[in-house]
């Protein structure tokens, strides 16, 4: 069974029986080269044109993404075609990430950072997270991750899902009752996946319910926050935001949002850390082993009949 998959991802990657590896990072592979490829791994930082790669395997049957989010591949998938995610490979280092973007945030130390180069003592009384109630707003497998992580701190932790049930011990809300959590949210942290219904989930009424000098976190895509209602609140000094994720994206060096008061950008790291390889070869082997004998697929988001 032939596999086409990263070079980065193939380095290191076991030997696994009955599968034959094809290195593949970007461009037009060799047609003759890739005509039985059955199960394609695509970059992790696929692009649309990297991705359409998958409407010119004859033989493909099933795509293992290397990211938790799949809105980008959808769209491309073709029809009978099985597809499955990353999920549980970035939950680490994405929770990692979420929390110290808060703390960051809280205590501004990218104000500090900032003034280190002009040697400026400044000495100020900021922010902590202990006491704080902070919303998370998506909590799968990463938002439960996070949850883990901030148990430490000393903040009360409001789950928020889909639905309403006890998950890990929380009492997680519906989103129907998200509008009323928002005025008593000291942070708001997202990780929800993007969906129609999750698209500009937070827009100018959503913010508008957020107390004043409340901190948006978002860990999720750039498209679940309304950019332009962002820079209002944020221009104006009422909210503050901390963002792993943008609208557009990557942010045009021109954008106001880098300029924006009280704002923090990283530029999309929250899972591309040391820990992503070894989980992700880990994830590849497990599937294609599954995959190899017949047996039911871990992280699956489309079926063959969809």
């Amino acid at each position: 069974m032939l596999t086409l998959l990263p070079t980065e991802v193939l380095e290191g990657l076991p030997t696994v029986p009955g599968v034959q590896f094809v290195a593949w990072d970007s461009g037009d592979p060799d047609p003759a080269r890739v005509a039985d490829v059955e199960f394609f791994v695509p970059p992790y930082t696929s692009s649309a044109g990297d991705l359409a790669l998958m409407g010119r395997l004859p033989a493909l049957r099933t795509v293992q993404t290397l990211t938790a989010g799949v809105d980008n591949v959808l769209g491309q998938l073709p029809p009978g075609v099985v597809l499955c995610n990353a999920a549980g490979v970035h939950d680490a280092s994405t929770a990692e990430l979420a929390v110290g973007l808060t703390i960051a945030s809280l205590r501004h130390i990218d104000d500090f950072a900032r003034a280190m180069p002009q040697g400026t003592w400044t000495y100020a009384r900021h922010e902590s997270l202990a006491d704080k109630r902070v919303v998370i707003v998506g909590f799968g497998s990463i938002g439960r991750a996070i949850a883990r992580r901030l148990a430490g701190f000393e903040c009360e932790i409001v789950p928020v899902a889909r639905t309403a049930r006890e998950v890990d011990g929380h009492n997680v809300h519906a989103m129907s009752e998200l509008n009323d959590l928002l005025p008593g949210a000291d942070v708001v942290l997202l990780i929800v996946p993007l969906t129609p219904e999750t698209t500009h989930l937070v827009d100018a009424r959503f913010l508008a319910r957020m107390r004043d000098g409340a901190l948006l976190v978002n860990v999720a895509r750039g498209l679940v926050v309304d950019t332009d209602a962002l820079l209002a609140e944020c221009g104006s000094g009422r909210l503050r935001a901390a963002l792993d994720v943008t609208d557009p994206e990557p942010l045009p060096t021109a954008h106001p949002l880098w300029r924006a008061p009280g704002v923090l950008i990283s530029p999309h790291v929250g899972g591309n850390t040391s820990a992503f390889l070894p989980r992700a070869r880990q994830l590849v082997v497990a599937q294609l082993q599954r995959y190899v004998a017949g047996e039911p697929l871990a992280n699956l988001v489309r079926g063959p009949a969809a």
